[in-house]
């Protein structure tokens, strides 16, 4: 039971009982990030620039028309919204389609595969404020030898190598952020894999996820790479200028 500014809550791992108020928590934490997203998008130089371009030929076409000018500018704001959204409500609906479908069966049910909650008092009642998965990845060498940095030298043909484990799903609810709930969900997830053996943990971070970032930050996590490909069209994800960025801690 951890306690901050004499809040308490503890880490436990999911049960079936949660899945309605943990697909709530992940679909408002998921689109929570669009408007950061859109504001960020829209203040970019370039979108700034064809604002300005597109309101002013709405003036002109207009006829010196002030309401033509705000009109056409609205029609640029309301395309770049409409790509933030795509972009991150395309990402929920896939999850909740996918592995969140059946929480118990994807992570419960694996060893290498973990799914936790934060479990808080509030107001005398058992709350889930925050959530957090992690999905192992392991390989077997089936053929020949493999040379490990790590270990200095060769592993041998048909032994189990540790390999990633990706971190996804973190999520603390607005209310509860600020009290060590964030902090405690990674370090659970970071002590999974070091149990299980992984060497490394991943995590992709977009870049309106700030917080988040500074999080992984504190624990060690580097950043490794960085793109602009999503699930969406190639035009959605570049008028929305979201960069994924990839973090990754050695266990």
């Amino acid at each position: 039971m951890a306690q901050k500014h004499n809040f308490q809550f503890s880490i436990r791992e999911y049960r079936p009982t949660d899945g309605r108020v943990v697909t709530s928590l992940f679909r408002d934490g998921i689109l929570e990030h669009v408007y950061p997203a859109f504001f960020k998008a829209m203040s970019h130089p370039d979108h700034v620039g064809v604002a300005l371009s597109i309101s002013m030929a709405g003036y002109v076409l207009g006829g010196s028309s002030y309401f033509q000018a705000l009109l056409f500018g609205s029609a640029w704001a309301g395309l770049i919204y409409y790509c933030c959204h795509e972009i991150y409500e395309g990402y929920m609906m896939s999850r909740l389609s996918s592995d969140m479908a059946d929480i118990q069966a994807n992570y419960l049910e694996n060893p290498d595969n973990g799914f936790w909650v934060a479990e808080a008092d509030v107001k005398g009642q058992s709350k889930v404020v925050g959530m957090v998965a992690v999905m192992g990845k392991r390989g077997d060498e089936e053929e020949g030898e493999r040379f490990d940095d790590c270990n200095g030298g060769a592993m041998g043909a048909g032994q189990e190598i540790p390999q990633d484990a990706v971190m996804t799903h973190v999520v603390v609810g607005f209310p509860w952020r600020r009290k060590d709930v964030g902090s405690q969900l990674t370090r659970r997830a970071v002590d999974f894999c070091k149990e299980r053996g992984f060497a490394r943990l991943v995590l992709d971070v977009s870049s309106p996820q700030t917080a988040g970032a500074s999080l992984c930050q504190k624990f060690g996590f580097v950043k490794t790479a960085s793109h602009s490909n999503t699930h969406a069209n190639r035009w959605v994800s570049n008028l929305a200028r979201i960069n994924v960025m990839r973090m990754e801690k050695l266990i």
